[in-house]
C-alpha cells in the first residue's frame, strides 16, 4: 500500500524546516555532494512559501552544510564522518535509542551509526512487513498500532525479534544501535535490569539515549512522512500529545538528546555523548 503524506500545515517556520533538513544531512538521508531539491520543490513539499525555504537554506548555507552553486542549485557539504578507531579492550555496547513518534530517534540512530560504524537495528525497518502481514491475517488494518490486538499480541513479538537480532550481534562481539520507541520498556526498572543483566551475560554493556522534541516539530514530522501508521496520532493529536511526557527519562544509565527547536545539532550532541567510549 502506497503511503501518501498528509498536507502540511501552512506556515511551517524556516527554523523548523532547517532543523529537519540538517538532521537529514547528518543522518545521511541527504548525502555529501548530493543536490538538494529546488526552492520551489521544497516549498511544495513543506507546504510553505519560497521565501521561508530561502531563509532555511540561508541558515544551512551559513552553517556550511549546504553550498549554493546558483539560485536554483544547492549541494550538500557534509563528508562522511570518520569512524572511531577500534579497541579490543572495549566490551560491545548495546545502545538503545528511544523517543516518541516524530521525535527524530531514527535520525539520531543513523547519526550514531555513521559515527561509530555500529550496525543499526530499527524496529520499523526490521519488523514492519511482517507486522503488517500479521495484522491483516488477524483481521486488523495493517496500519493498526493502537488496538489491543496489536498492543497485546504483535508489539511484544516486534520487540522480541529486535532483541534477538541485537543479541546475535553482541554474541559476535559487535556493538549495536537499536532504535524503537521503548516507552514501556525504559519506564520499567525491572525490564531495564533484565536487559542489562542479559547484556552483561553476553559480555556487553547497555546504555540508552532518549530523544526529546517539541510538540509542533513532532507533529510536523509525522505529517511530512505521511505513514499510515501515524494516522490515528494525527487525527487525535491533542489526545495523543496529552500523553507525551516531556520530562520522561529512562530507568537505566542514559543521555538525554534534545531535538527541539533551538537545540544544538544532533551531530554535536552525539559527538559529546560518545566521548567516553571507544568503538569495538
Amino acid at each position: 500500500m502506497t503511503e501518501k503524506p498528509e498536507p502540511l500545515r501552512r506556515g511551517t517556520s524556516a527554523e523548523v524546516i532547517a532543523r529537519h533538513i540538517r538532521a537529514a544531512i547528518e543522518s545521511g538521508t541527504y548525502r555529501h555532494a548530493e543536490q538538494i531539491p529546488s526552492t520551489r520543490a521544497l516549498a511544495a513539499e513543506w507546504g510553505t512559501s519560497v521565501a521561508t525555504i530561502s531563509r532555511a537554506m540561508q541558515a544551512l548555507t551559513e552553517e556550511g552544510l549546504i553550498v549554493a552553486r546558483d539560485r536554483s542549485s544547492r549541494v550538500v557539504n557534509y563528508p562522511e564522518p570518520s569512524v572511531r578507531p577500534t579497541s579490543q579492550q572495549t566490551r560491545p555496547m548495546l545502545l538503545l535509542v528511544g523517543g516518541y513518534a516524530g521525535s527524530g530517534k531514527t535520525e539520531l540512530g543513523r547519526v550514531i551509526a555513521r559515527r561509530t560504524g555500529w550496525p543499526m537495528l530499527d524496529k520499523d525497518t526490521a519488523t514492519r512487513p511482517v507486522t503488517e502481514a500479521l495484522l491483516m491475517a488477524l483481521g486488523q488494518p495493517p496500519e493498526d498500532r493502537e488496538s489491543a490486538v496489536y498492543l497485546d499480541n504483535v508489539r511484544p513479538a516486534e520487540y522480541e525479534s529486535l532483541r534477538m537480532l541485537a543479541f546475535e550481534n553482541l554474541a559476535c562481539g559487535n556493538s549495536v544501535v537499536m532504535t524503537a520507541p521503548f516507552i514501556r520498556e525504559l519506564s520499567d526498572p525491572a525490564w531495564s535490569k533484565r536487559i542489562a543483566d542479559a547484556a552483561d551475560g553476553a559480555g556487553a554493556d547497555v546504555y540508552a539515549f532518549w530523544i526529546r522534541c517539541d510538540y509542533d516539530s513532532m507533529q510536523t514530522y509525522l505529517r511530512r512522512r505521511g505513514a499510515a501508521r501515524d494516522s490515528y496520532k494525527l487525527t487525535h493529536w491533542d489526545e495523543y500529545a496529552a500523553g507525551i511526557r516531556q520530562d520522561f527519562a529512562p530507568s537505566m544509565p542514559h543521555t538525554i538528546i534534545n531535538n527541539s527547536l533551538g537545540s544544538r545539532p544532533l551531530s554535536e550532541q552525539v559527538e559529546e555523548a560518545l566521548g567516553p567510549w571507544r568503538v569495538r
